[in-house]
């Protein structure tokens, strides 16, 4: 193992122990269920804010949305960002004071128990409806965050994919675990940030080492319809083609897809004051459109850099930060050691999007299945102990789906 490879693991190691560590903090502030799912109400707005986009954004925005940019130019990149940011804003504008003052009214700790008091189902049928479905849907894609650290920790450092997968899915679960909703939201709140610095980093050092700005304008201009919202660059070709309004309104739906998100619903109904819900929508629309801007040029940068010859051809581009940050481990110590903070930004944005899914799948079973549905007798200390076992079974299974890189 090189200097640069122990100095990125360092820095790594630092970021896991200290979400280990955010754990333990919050482990004895969880006294009822409410507090273990929901935090007991108390969220600040800039936590709110940020654990909520931080939660949703996953990997996808340090790899899949520039790596379309990388290949492409700014037309699918860019109208899917223009519907995420749009539905980001929307979101927090007509739901979240909405569903902050409802659920507090009827006092509901998860979405599906919003829906059965809120439309007075005394059998809580819809209440165990959404339940399943959020563990249909959940359980796969908690897996697939599973996976996605196990792949990142394999391809960075050649170790087993499976251990790779094992250990950072016991980082997430020890501290979801242990500290709960609270634990959840302020490491997402930590890992928004370190997302934040990887994103600025990987964008001056690309712009620097592509010969600077006018160099990747230059390039960009160069390849046909490169920087059209009204056509897609072909690599393939060369060439371009047109894109469709159907294509467009299709990319720009992706928005829609907040308003029945239970991770971050569950923020909205979280925080501590319904009145505050107007700052934390600005700073979370705010922060939303910033990165995503910068990720979609990071992607127009490393494909100056391809030009200009400090980076090879990506046959993967979504590994183009990654690249990016090899390329940054290789100027001294501490170089490395930003490196390795950019490739924790990577496991951050996938971590956050994983813890969230874990509590909403497990609140499903433990709180809206067995309690609600089959009326099972669970208070106190013993409900947050349910609720923490509840979280390891459905762990376990979801490491078990992940067992396969290739599935």
């Amino acid at each position: 193992m090189t200097i640069s490879q122990i100095c990125i693991c360092l820095a790594i190691a630092v970021y896991l122990i200290a979400m280990l560590g955010v754990g333990v903090w919050f482990s004895k502030r969880n006294n009822s269920v409410d507090d273990f799912y929901l935090g007991g109400r108390k969220l600040g707005p800039f936590v709110t804010a940020m654990s909520a986009e931080a939660s949703d954004m996953s990997s996808w925005l340090l790899m899949g949305l520039p790596g379309v940019a990388y290949l492409s130019g700014l037309a699918e990149a860019s109208w899917t960002a223009i519907g995420l940011a749009v539905g980001t804003y929307l979101n927090w504008l007509i739901v979240a004071r909405r569903i902050r003052r409802y659920s507090h009214q009827i006092d509901a700790i998860t979405v599906p128990q919003f829906f059965s008091k809120r439309w007075g189902d005394e059998r809580n049928l819809l209440s165990a409806i959404a339940a399943v479905v959020i563990m249909i849907f959940f359980v796969p894609y908690l897996a697939s965050g599973f996976s996605a650290c196990g792949k990142l920790f394999a391809s960075l450092f050649g170790i087993n994919y499976v251990s790779a997968m094992l250990i950072s899915a016991a980082v997430i679960v020890i501290y979801t675990v242990m500290g709960g909703f609270l634990a959840a939201s302020f490491t997402d709140l930590v890992q928004s940030i370190i997302m934040t610095v990887a994103l600025v980093v990987v964008l001056g050092f690309g712009v620097a080492q592509a010969g600077g700005m006018e160099a990747v304008m230059d390039n960009a201009r160069s390849l046909a319809g490169y920087l059209s919202l009204v056509n897609i660059h072909d690599p393939a070709t060369g060439g371009s083609a047109p894109y469709s309004l159907l294509t467009i309104c299709s990319l720009l739906a992706w928005g829609l897809g907040y308003f029945g998100m239970p991770h971050i619903l569950l923020r909205f109904m979280a925080i501590e004051e319904e009145k505050k819900l107007a700052l934390s929508r600005r700073v979370a629309t705010t922060w939303v459109v910033i990165s995503m801007g910068v990720a979609v040029f990071i992607g127009v940068v490393g494909n100056g850099m391809t030009k200009a010859g400090a980076m090879e051809q990506l046959s993967d581009a979504e590994t183009i930060i990654v690249q990016i940050a090899n390329l940054i481990s290789c100027y001294g110590v501490p170089a490395a050691l930003l490196a390795g903070v950019i490739l924790a930004g990577i496991l951050a944005a996938t971590m956050s999007t994983a813890d969230s899914q874990l509590l909403a799948a497990s609140s499903s079973v433990s709180q809206n299945l067995a309690v609600e549905f089959f009326h099972l007798k669970i208070n106190g200390k013993k409900s947050v102990l349910v609720a923490r076992s509840t979280m390891v079974v459905i762990s376990l299974i979801a490491a078990f789906l992940a067992r396969d890189p290739d599935s």
